[in-house]
């Protein structure tokens, strides 16, 4: 009987290989030929081929090496996890185009691949607003429609920027995935804290938020305050309401609610005219993913990861190195 180590019934064994296992090595690793084409070459099943490659790993014919950056990478990625007591975070490699259109886009793209992984048929997936929002949305791609999916609307409209609304982001994201959308029809502020409370006891806007608080995923992103933060361009509120949440110590928002750089909310009369989830609520949901990056954000993630509102999270290289630094 022929031991596997020798020469195959098919073609002979080169000169320059020691014996088949090497050979079919080289053929599958430098030729990269598919084990079945190999296995055809040599007049040997696919399953002696599966075994050569073991023996050649075993004899020490192959070594498989981490790419450095990739360790790096995940290296990176399980401290962020460890230290703001994440279920996942994914860091995006670093690129040589760092402006911050190719930034929002790799953003994009790595929040859609986690939700892709995150997502089950039948879930109700939650969704705020703004432009990395928008941007998880239009990158979504599933490679097969997922039964019983719907996208529901977190917190009201705004007719500021209709580019990056709540609705709109609904729209896209529901689209993508082949799932149900569902708006809420309402502003995202009102005049009073009474016309919201009482609107708030519409049964349409009840049966939303039953929805909201029984979904198993929830995506969002991270304001800063700075001249162009999104909720300066979007108008949820005058540019003087925003500063003097800064001057009480805001130092980043979070689906129109403000938080101190310790992740705390810091409440004022505009939080009592607001339409849309609590972050008590927020925290309530199973899965919570964040995706936002960019140094300038740095400080403003840093305090939603402490407040405790994230268990997945997204970011750029950069962005996760500063968030490791105390």
């Amino acid at each position: 009987m022929r031991q596997d180590n020798l020469a195959p019934i098919g073609q002979p064994t080169p000169a320059e290989f020691d014996d088949a296992v090497v050979w079919a090595t080289w053929l599958y690793y430098e030729d990269q030929l598919t084990q079945n084409e190999i296995a055809k070459l040599l007049g040997v099943s696919r399953a002696t081929i599966v075994n050569y490659l073991q023996e050649a790993r075993k004899r020490g014919i192959v070594r498989i090496l981490m790419n450095s950056e990739v360790a790096t990478r995940t290296g990176i990625s399980r401290q962020l996890a460890g230290k703001y007591g994440l279920e996942q975070a994914m860091v995006l490699p670093a690129t040589d185009d760092d402006t911050p259109k190719a930034t929002l886009k790799a953003l994009g793209a790595g929040g859609a691949r986690l939700i892709e992984r995150l997502t089950k048929p039948g879930d109700t997936i939650c969704v705020s607003w703004g432009q990395t929002v928008l941007a998880v949305a239009e990158a979504l791609n599933l490679p097969r429609p997922l039964d019983g999916l719907s996208v529901v609307q977190v917190t009201g409209s705004s007719t500021g920027n209709e580019a990056f609304s709540a609705e709109f982001c609904t729209a896209i994201m529901a689209r993508n995935l082949g799932a149900v959308s569902v708006n809420m029809v309402a502003p995202a502020v009102l005049s009073s804290a009474q016309l919201r409370d009482a609107l708030m006891a519409e049964p349409v806007l009840r049966r939303q938020f039953e929805r909201i608080s029984q979904a198993d995923l929830i995506v969002f992103g991270v304001g800063a305050l700075g001249p162009d933060s999104t909720m300066r361009i979007a108008e949820v509120t005058d540019n003087a309401e925003i500063d003097e949440y800064a001057a009480q110590g805001a130092a980043a928002v979070l689906i129109c609610r403000f938080l101190d750089s310790a992740g705390q909310q810091i409440i004022r009369d505009f939080d009592s005219r607001v339409i849309g989830i609590e972050l008590d609520d927020l925290r309530k949901l199973p899965r919570r993913l964040c995706v936002a990056g960019g140094a300038h954000k740095t400080e403003a993630i840093r305090a939603v990861l402490k407040g405790g509102y994230a268990t997945h999270l997204v970011t750029d290289m950069v962005c996760a190195q500063h968030l490791l630094q105390d």
